[in-house]
């Protein structure tokens, strides 16, 4: 609960929610904070799902 409060989820919010939402939500927040050294370009996602 302490998280769901950090998080500014209410009780209703909850209800529509599963544990694993709320863990990926959790998840998420903390890597907002982290700094990211490389940024992938257009190429590097085509390159990496095979694109055309």
């Amino acid at each position: 609960m302490l998280r769901c409060s950090e998080l500014s989820l209410s009780r209703e919010d909850l209800d529509d929610m599963t544990m694993g939402m709320v863990y990926d939500m959790v998840i998420e927040r903390g890597n907002d904070q982290e700094k990211y050294n490389y940024k992938a370009t257009q190429a590097d996602i085509e390159a990496f799902f095979g694109g055309e």
